[in-house]
């Protein structure tokens, strides 16, 4: 990988702090964030997603210790933990359990793990819905991989990251972020089947075009509470399917028409919450036909869409995410949008071509302040390979 200047400069720092800390030469690893251009909400009901790894990362430098303690400092916090391999549990810091639910399930499936020390920090930025915990999280199973000769493949240290934060953080994410962090390629996404984990890579080496994030600069408080009741809603759903058509396990293996007949006359709004779902997998897999045929356009239209269906029948966007949205749809050079992520703020994904970046942010940055009274905050990303050693 060619590194930029700031991934250097990420890098160095992060190097420097480690010396400094502990008067020894680490070993450094590159974790990106991901963005997931269209399927959301899908990977926790078995569907599909396309997601892809970013040029946004966490950088980790690590070495053995000759005990058996945890040393985590954190750069960008400025803080530190202590730690004893054998005593691994959640800590009232918070932080630093991305990386102990690691070293837990690490343990857990029987690998020796040793004392070792750790800095890290990185660029991604935080609840803009790039999942920098997921990075952190990839990060550290493949640091710990390398530092103790573990020789897990790719696949287990997904798993086994997802499973840190599902039982460790107590977020029941689907297997998404983790696997674009650890599996992303440059100039291709990943069309990833979440029940199966069968995935290809689809070539997005779209020249002139670049994939542009708003940042409403929203958290809502709504967003982790809402996301545990539409799991709760998509499974209700798939209840009142299962009563007719046993074989169905989830949304992935349900159809429009089964939702019209079992689930509509039930619970209108769960039918609303399950049609969304099943409508974006058919989206998803008709999007990666275009791509292959080079339809970035009707691509595009497809992101469009999504937004639509998860406005509207999801229901996780906000007035930020929608104004957002409405402002770019129809402009010249503006090729998809939609939000991206839990929902309830965060980012909007967009396909802009690059000619047209700098007159759409120089007039959106002051209607969205005057609109929303919040200052825009804009990423410029690009697709990149996923986790490895520098």
């Amino acid at each position: 990988m060619i590194a930029t200047q700031q991934e250097k400069s990420l890098s160095f720092r992060i190097i420097e702090k480690f010396k400094e800390t502990f008067n020894t030469d680490p070993m450094v690893i590159r974790s990106p964030g991901r963005v997931n251009l269209i399927g959301e909400h899908t990977d926790y009901n078995n569907g599909f997603v396309m997601p892809a790894a970013i040029n946004k990362a966490i950088y980790m430098a690590v070495s053995r210790r000759d005990d058996d303690l945890i040393h985590i400092v954190s750069q960008d916090l400025e803080l530190s933990y202590l730690g004893d391999i054998a005593k691994v549990e959640p800590t009232s810091l918070h932080w630093p359990d991305y990386i102990l639910g690691v070293v837990q399930q690490v343990q857990a499936l029987g690998h020796p793990v040793g004392g070792f020390n750790c800095v890290f920090g990185g660029d991604i930025p935080l609840g803009a819905g790039m999942s920098s915990s997921a990075a952190l999280e990839c990060a550290t199973a493949f640091s710990l991989n390398e530092l103790f000769g573990l020789k897990m493949d790719p696949l287990t240290m997904v798993k086994l990251s997802q499973k840190a934060e599902n039982e460790f953080v107590g977020v029941k994410c689907g297997i998404m972020d983790q696997f674009a962090s650890m599996f992303g390629r440059r100039n291709h996404v990943i069309r990833l089947d979440c029940q199966s984990l069968e995935y290809e890579y689809v070539p997005f080496n779209t020249d002139g075009i670049r994939i542009v994030l708003l940042d409403t600069n929203v958290k809502h408080s709504l967003a982790s509470s809402e996301y545990n009741t539409r799991r709760q809603q998509c499974e209700a759903g798939v209840a009142l399917i299962r009563a007719h058509h046993p074989e169905v396990r989830s949304l992935r293996d349900a159809t429009l028409e089964m939702l019209d007949k079992h689930v509509a006359p039930a619970d209108a709004l769960v039918y609303q919450r399950c049609q969304y779902v099943v409508e974006e997998n058919l989206r998803l897999l008709a999007a990666g036909e275009d791509l292959k045929k080079g339809d970035i356009e009707a691509f595009g239209q497809k992101m469009f869409a999504t937004h639509e269906g998860l406005s509207r029948k999801y229901a996780v966007s906000c007035p930020e995410l929608d104004f957002l949205v409405e402002q770019v749809k129809g402009r010249p050079g503006v090729i998809g949008a939609r939000m991206m992520g839990g929902g309830f703020g965060g980012c909007t994904i967009n396909l802009v071509r690059e000619a047209v970046i700098d007159e759409l942010v120089a007039e959106l940055t002051p209607a969205y302040a005057r609109a929303m009274n919040k200052e825009l905050k804009v990423y410029i990303g690009q697709i990149e390979n996923g986790t490895s050693l520098i």
